[in-house]
């Protein structure tokens, strides 16, 4: 039996799972309306994520990052479902897993839905965001607190930087975030940090 949804709105509802030794966070993406959804980086659990799809119809999955972490599952889920695994064509090697449709800036279709696909790069070079409405899945480019790790690399630290502060900090204030870890956050709650985040360097 599905979950319930972590957030609903007259378009579209969100189901957020946490998975795996790293806990993740996956999420079901559904058009209100038709019931056709999108998964949210299959990080681990191949059964439970299946099982969450139960009430949708699920016709991808979108993956923020390449990382081993996000894509555990997806290979699995992919097979099991019948639906394309998408990436960023620059983090397809680092996932070990070739896309169907590699992705690219822009609108996707998930039946009457739009999600707007970002390329936020620093984490990763592929780093993608997803923005639906009032949401914005980040993946590990913004967490409460701060940006993804950069490993002390000052070029990716530059980068995600930039993405956040052009991508994602000229979304809507009230924009919920909704990570690839740990819990949810706004645009206006973090904002007014990212001088000190420049500061620190992390």
């Amino acid at each position: 039996m599905p979950t319930p949804w972590h957030y609903e709105d007259a378009a579209v509802r969100i189901r957020k799972i946490c998975v795996g030794a790293y806990e993740n966070n996956v999420y079901v993406v559904a058009d209100a309306s038709s019931g056709t959804a999108v998964i949210i980086d299959a990080a681990a659990d191949p059964d439970r994520i299946v099982t969450e799809t139960a009430d949708v119809t699920p016709i991808a999955i979108l993956t923020t990052h390449g990382h081993f972490d996000h894509v555990g599952a997806a290979t699995e889920v992919a097979e099991r479902l019948d639906i394309p695994f998408r990436i960023h064509e620059a983090d397809a090697e680092m996932a070990d897993i070739s896309p169907n449709d590699p992705l690219s800036p822009g609108a996707l279709d998930v039946g009457g839905l739009v999600i707007e696909a970002l390329h936020t790069p620093g984490h990763t070079p592929g780093s993608m965001c997803f923005r639906v409405g009032a949401v914005v899945l980040t993946g590990d480019t913004l967490f409460p607190g701060g940006p993804g790790a950069t490993h002390g690399d000052p070029a990716s630290f530059a980068a995600i930087i930039s993405s956040i502060e052009t991508a994602l900090f000229t979304l809507p204030a009230g924009t919920i975030v909704m990570p690839g870890h740990g819990l949810d956050t706004t645009i206006d709650t973090e904002a007014p940090s990212l001088a000190e985040w420049v500061s620190r360097g992390w």
